[in-house]
């Protein structure tokens, strides 16, 4: 099974690779988008600026190709975000695949920082990332955005206020916690995406 992590200049990829090699795959890391469109499966992790994500995407014309991708493919963080369709950060133009905008936490008391950092559970999971994954499980989250519920919501978490934790269109699925920093909860869901 060929899988590729899409190279964008945002991190978190290393960690990524390492989860996957804990699984027995060995990804490639690869903006070229000939190798992308042979993969089986597709990656799209982030953590950085959305409006920096997006320029480095442009320039390799990626924000194209990546919309067209028909296998299946899997947003994490910042990568689900630039799924949508313009982030509040830096009111940035997104991808669009995905007809969302991504808003900013709003500081609501000392107790709920921004950046919401730290383990929070995932509720109502309704995607087939979740197979053997028991409601209220714990992953670990890091951002200052999301994406709120909507028809595109596969599992949610409360922090400040109910957002999805998980989103689904079409073979697009995307995950706003980090499943390569989630212990067995996240090994079990980049396992199930492998399966898909």
């Amino acid at each position: 099974m060929q899988v590729a992590i899409i190279k964008y200049n945002a991190g978190n990829t290393f960690s990524v690779s390492n989860a996957l090699n804990r699984l027995g795959i060995e990804a490639s890391l690869t903006d070229d988008i000939e190798d992308l469109k042979k993969s089986d499966k597709i990656i799209f992790p982030g953590v950085g600026h959305a409006q920096a994500a997006m320029n480095y995407l442009k320039k390799s014309n990626l924000d194209k190709v990546i919309p067209d991708f028909k296998q299946p493919f899997l947003g994490i963080c910042l990568g689900m975000q630039l799924l949508c369709k313009h982030s509040e950060e830096a009111e940035t133009p997104c991808l669009g695949i995905i007809d969302l905008t991504v808003k900013r936490f709003a500081n609501s008391s000392p107790n709920q920082k921004v950046p919401h950092m730290g383990w929070n559970q995932l509720e109502q999971l309704q995607s087939p990332l979740f197979e053997g994954v028991s409601e209220k499980s714990y992953s670990y989250f890091v951002h200052s955005y999301y994406v709120p519920a909507s028809d595109f919501t596969t599992a949610s978490t409360d922090y400040i206020h109910p957002f999805s934790a998980a989103i689904q269109k079409d073979n697009f699925h995307a995950v706003q916690f980090h499943p390569e920093k989630s212990s067995e909860v996240g090994e079990k869901i980049l396992e199930n995406f492998l399966k898909l």
